[in-house]
């Protein structure tokens, strides 16, 4: 069977043999993300739930960028109850104030997610990571929670969208350009939970920071995530973690894809 890059690291992280788009399937994940907003509801449920150990202290990660450095009570409240849950439960990427930032910018350049890994993150941009070749999206809180106790997630296959971008980058003119010119094109709702696969010579000759704000806002397309296939800037740019060994997946040339996108961007200006 022939599939995209995104279908290739969803089918890795099940038992089966084969998946398609439409198809719920069960997989495992790599990374868990929750920040100050989402996670403390996440926690709330797995405590409620009964449970009382987490499935794997190394593959959580929680960020307090929303509301740290807390405005008021509230919002230390709610950076608390991560800090709390954090030491209690011993999880090793847990990042206060001082050594965290934007929680999607972050987690990259920790060398925490990888290519071909599956990550989610209650958080709907953590679409984000696709931009390194990793099948990343957005989950609700209690998705949150129940990969909290067994490490898996219960997702439906998107189906895949392909835009290629030919032609040469005018000055000043990036990859937030890019993807700004691409909702303009297909509506905030032209991906609805459908994976937005970028390529073509100009996605590759775009830097890492252009390819994650391109990845970051499929969201704003109704995307599931925002997949850039690995090539040598990929590589360089994970090549100076030794964390893990990354999975470099790549779409079969007969992929089935829902709908082909080809633009020559040469005479775009900056959105």
């Amino acid at each position: 069977m022939s599939h995209t890059i995104a279908e290739k690291i969803l089918l890795a992280h099940t038992d089966k043999k084969d998946i398609k788009p439409g198809e719920f399937i069960e997989a495992k994940v790599d990374v868990a993300l929750g920040n100050d907003i989402t996670a403390p509801i996440a926690i709330e449920e797995f405590k409620k739930a009964g449970f009382k150990k987490v499935f794997d202290k190394n593959k959580i990660v929680l960020v307090p960028d929303h509301f740290a450095p807390a405005k008021d009570l509230k919002s230390a409240n709610q950076c608390k109850v991560l800090s709390d849950f954090s030491k209690e439960q011993e999880i090793t990427n847990y990042f206060e104030v001082g050594c965290m930032g934007i929680e999607h910018a972050l987690l990259p350049e920790k060398g925490l997610v990888l290519p071909g890994d599956l990550v989610i993150g209650a958080d709907s941009h953590t679409c984000t990571y696709g931009a390194l070749g990793i099948y990343s999206t957005g989950v609700g809180s209690t998705d949150l929670a129940r990969s909290f106790v067994d490490g898996k997630i219960w997702l439906k296959v998107p189906a895949t969208i392909k835009f290629v971008f030919k032609g040469k980058l005018n000055k000043w003119v990036g990859g937030k350009d890019l993807i700004l010119f691409t909702i303009g094109n297909i509506g905030v709702d032209g991906a609805l939970y459908k994976v937005m696969e970028f390529s073509g010579p100009v996605i590759r000759s775009l830097g890492m920071d252009d390819r994650f704000s391109m990845s970051n806002m499929a969201i704003e397309a109704g995307g599931r995530a925002g997949i850039i296939e690995p090539d040598a800037i990929t590589k360089k740019y994970v090549s100076q973690f030794n964390k893990r060994k990354p999975v470099f997946y790549s779409s079969d040339k007969d992929a089935n894809y829902e709908k082909i996108y080809e633009w020559d961007i040469t005479d775009l200006e900056p959105q």
